[in-house]
């Protein structure tokens, strides 16, 4: 019986041991090897440093105090500050360091804008530790996508691949020269795609957790297969170093814009003219949605294509020219690529009612930043929902670009269901429960009629521009 069972345990032991073994080795050959990707392509990544000769006039425009003539500290202060009016202006020059890659075998280059704006001199180092004085084709600075060339022939080139089929969690490449370090090469993940970031409502960020650092601005993102489907560009950092969180502008939107500054120096984008937000849950639920999703139109801007269209603020934007909008920050980029003076279909959800509409896309203007403002004026009336509202004065009216007889305005709020769902002092109400606000009284009449217990939409004007809130009606 012992003999059994010590033979047992051995075997056990044995399988184990054997289990052990292997583990190590199962686990290497599922891990990718970069050695080949790195060898072939980092012959067409490039490291690129650019000058700048600013000139300082802070000390100019310093404020010296008046000193007595006969004061002890006068020629201390001309000592270090010299007389008035002789400080002459300071000249010095300033440096930065960036990637590329090379799309052309005569030359042309893509990176990042931030690396070549507003530099005096650009040179660019190749693999084989050559360097060229290259001068910028084209430089967009809403996608930050640059294109710049050397004079140089049969250089090896990037393939590119489709940025659109990566899926989260695929392993990517960069390949790049952080601190300067030439020819670094860095491996991760793919983490999350369609990242939109704060003013880059364009570009739908592929965000990795490929360690990214000052240096690797305008590399590639290669996949396994070796092909560049991104160019890295920005990180979120509380450090200025690499945190885990990398961003880089998909190939598919770079090409588009490389090629519009190729054939035309300049790039255009499609344009609605809409101010848009995510839809809560409780918003959906005000709107009669199982569940959140799509681009919530909060402001029209007059003579747009969207009011062309007859596109309203309420509307939920479900899809475009075809393609779903899971959330508001798919949007801008779709509306982004679409063809100019052309129609596109949307299906939009009005009133709790999907519906079809056409949209013929307009050219988005150079400068599409809304500068809101606005004011009061005392005369306070109570209502239901514990806010003080007042009328707009023409001035208000003209500030925000409100039309007359529309909206009104939060003078103050007592505790109630506006305070809890967000509704601040100075916030203009133009509509509540998909109906437009005309006036105090009929505000005022219009709350009072809301069912109790039910969520309602609430369209707001603020600085930052129009956003819905949902308030629960009291009971």
């Amino acid at each position: 019986m012992k003999l059994t069972q010590l033979t047992v345990g051995s075997f056990s032991l044995l399988l184990f041991a054997l289990f052990a073994l292997a583990i190590p080795s199962v686990s290497a050959n599922s891990l990718p090897d970069f050695t080949v990707l790195v060898e072939e392509q980092g012959k067409a990544v490039v490291n690129i440093s650019t000058k700048q000769h600013v000139v300082n006039r802070q000390l100019k425009q310093f404020n010296l105090p008046e000193i007595p003539e006969n004061s002890p500290f006068g020629e201390l202060f001309r000592h270090f500050f010299g007389a008035p009016g002789s400080m002459p202006d300071q000249e010095f020059e300033s440096t930065s360091l960036g990637s590329g890659f090379i799309v052309s075998s005569d030359g042309y280059i893509m990176t990042n804008h931030h690396v070549v704006a507003e530099a005096d001199e650009i040179i660019v180092r190749t693999s084989d530790r050559r360097e060229y004085l290259a001068t910028v084709i084209g430089s967009d600075k809403r996608s930050d996508v640059a294109l710049i060339k050397i004079d140089a022939e049969q250089l090896p080139v990037v393939e590119f691949g489709d940025a659109d089929a990566l899926k989260v969690g695929e392993w990517v490449l960069a390949i790049g020269s952080p601190f300067g370090f030439e020819q670094s090469a860095t491996a991760g993940i793919v983490s999350a795609k369609r990242r939109a970031l704060p003013r880059e409502n364009y570009v739908p960020f592929i965000q990795t957790d490929v360690a990214i650092n000052p240096g690797n601005s305008g590399g590639p993102l290669f996949n396994l297969a070796g092909k560049v489907v991104g160019i890295n560009s920005q990180i979120y950092s509380r450090t200025g170093g690499f945190m885990g969180l990398s961003f880089a502008i998909p190939i598919n939107v770079a090409k588009d814009v490389v090629d519009q500054l190729r054939s035309k120096g300049r790039v255009t984008r499609g344009w609605l003219g809409v101010l848009i937000q995510d839809v809560t849950r409780e918003l959906a639920d005000s709107f009669g949605m199982s569940h959140p999703r799509g681009a919530l139109v909060a402001r029209v801007l007059p003579e747009s294509p969207a009011a062309a269209a007859k596109l309203l603020p309420g509307d939920v934007v479900l899809s475009f020219d075809g393609k779903n909008i899971p959330d508001s920050s798919a949007l801008p980029p779709l509306v982004g690529i679409a063809q100019i003076d052309r129609p596109a279909e949307m299906v939009i959800l009005r009133n709790g009612v999907e519906m079809k509409m056409q949209v013929t896309v307009g050219e988005l203007p150079q400068e599409d930043d809304q500068v809101l403002a606005q004011g009061g004026k005392k005369e306070p009336k109570s209502g239901r929902l514990g806010i003080v509202v007042t009328a707009l004065t023409d001035q208000q009216r003209e500030q925000v670009q409100i039309e007359s007889g529309y909206g009104v305005l939060v003078e103050a709020l007592k505790e109630g269901a506006a305070a809890k769902a967000g509704i601040e002092v100075g916030d203009i109400i133009l509509m509540v429960d998909s109906q437009q606000v005309t006036s105090v009284e009929q505000f005022t009449s219009m709350v009072e009629n809301l069912p109790a217990g039910k969520s309602v939409a609430v369209l707001l004007q603020r600085r930052s521009g129009p956003t819905f809130l949902a308030i629960k009606v009291p009971e």
